[in-house]
């Protein structure tokens, strides 16, 4: 069986927002770990080379694939910001609606600007996201 590539690390969170030549997303990138770690009183660490991570939980699914990942995310890439939020489906639309202008993949929100968005919202969300996932995978 593969072996998850996003794992927790001991790098440096100022290191890797520091490296963001973009001075918005920099600036917005030490503005999310605030507001991820405000609302979630959980520290930040490092998943993989680009995810910032906040909490963690083990999953295990149905195929036999487990591994850890954490609570709530992100990670300014170059074209967005990606979200890693885990939002109930029956209620995903309308939370995204409500957040402002973003596009949205399977896993993820994008995000150009923290402008464009709701942070009273994305403070929901977290909170949403956390709890869902805490629900899920009881420890």
């Amino acid at each position: 069986m593969a072996t998850n590539k996003t794992t927790e690390t001991n790098a440096s969170i100022s290191d890797f927002i520091n490296q963001i030549t973009d001075e918005i997303k920099r600036n917005d990138g030490f503005r999310l770990v605030e507001i991820f770690q405000n609302q979630t009183n959980l520290e930040p660490k490092m998943w993989g080379p680009s995810i910032i991570g906040f909490g963690s939980y083990h999953y295990k699914y149905a195929s036999g694939h487990e591994g850890d990942a954490p609570l709530v995310a992100f990670s300014p890439r170059a074209t967005a910001i990606s979200l890693y939020l885990h939002l109930p489906a029956e209620r995903r639309e309308n939370l995204l609606q409500k957040l402002g202008k973003t596009k949205s993949g399977k896993g993820c929100i994008y995000v150009k600007k923290l402008a464009d968005i709701n942070l009273d919202i994305l403070n929901e969300l977290i909170d949403i996201s956390v709890n869902s996932l805490k629900q899920l995978y009881p420890s």
